[in-house]
């Protein structure tokens, strides 16, 4: 976990898993905090600058995966879920709902979970549920939720998640870093 700049209640708060995909948001004036990947870095960094300090908002920022062909560019999520974890299994054994869907507006459905996708058959059954896969979108906006600070999952495009997907993940992060800091300069001025 790092921080990057000062974290106010009257500015939003930058969150990204990893250097790479937030290298172009450092001049922008607000402060950037980089979780590390997956779920549990990203739960527990989060949750850990939030008990300290209180930002207007929570902007997670970061790369996915369409999970459908001629999905591309910048999207807003409007519902998170996690595709690694049987809530279904855990009601029937306990009766209580752990890790429901988020519904955070309109928008597409992104599905988190801790495998990186890169597998086609992986690829079509999360394509039934959502529209990209990402490791900590869920997370972030798990714990803002419980801290009752407004969040925002904002990803963009990087591969398909398909067996492809680490070699286009890796040729495309940094223009991806670029268009995620194009689209803070234009949503969220400093």
């Amino acid at each position: 976990m790092e921080l990057f700049g000062e974290v106010t209640p009257d500015r939003p708060l930058l969150v990204v898993a990893l250097h790479l995909e937030g290298e172009h948001l450092h001049d922008l004036g607000l402060p950037v905090l980089v979780t590390g990947p997956g779920k549990l870095r990203a739960a527990g960094a989060t949750a850990r600058l939030l008990a300290e300090r209180r930002p207007s908002e929570v902007v997670n920022l970061g790369t996915a995966a369409a999970l459908r062909d001629g999905l591309s560019g910048i999207h807003t999520i409007g519902r998170a879920i996690q595709h690694d974890f049987d809530g279904e299994a855990i009601f029937e054994l306990t009766g209580e709902q752990f890790g429901p869907p988020l519904n955070l507006g309109d928008g597409p459905v992104l599905a988190t979970g801790d495998r990186f996708v890169a597998d086609s058959r992986l690829r079509s059954q999360l394509a039934e549920i959502a529209d990209f896969a990402d490791m900590e979108g869920y997370a972030v906006a798990s714990v803002a939720n419980a801290a009752g600070v407004p969040v925002r999952l904002v990803k963009q495009v990087s591969d398909d998640g398909d067996e492809q997907a680490a070699t286009s993940w890796s040729e495309s992060v940094a223009e991806c870093s670029s268009r995620l800091a194009d689209w803070v300069r234009l949503q969220l001025p400093a």
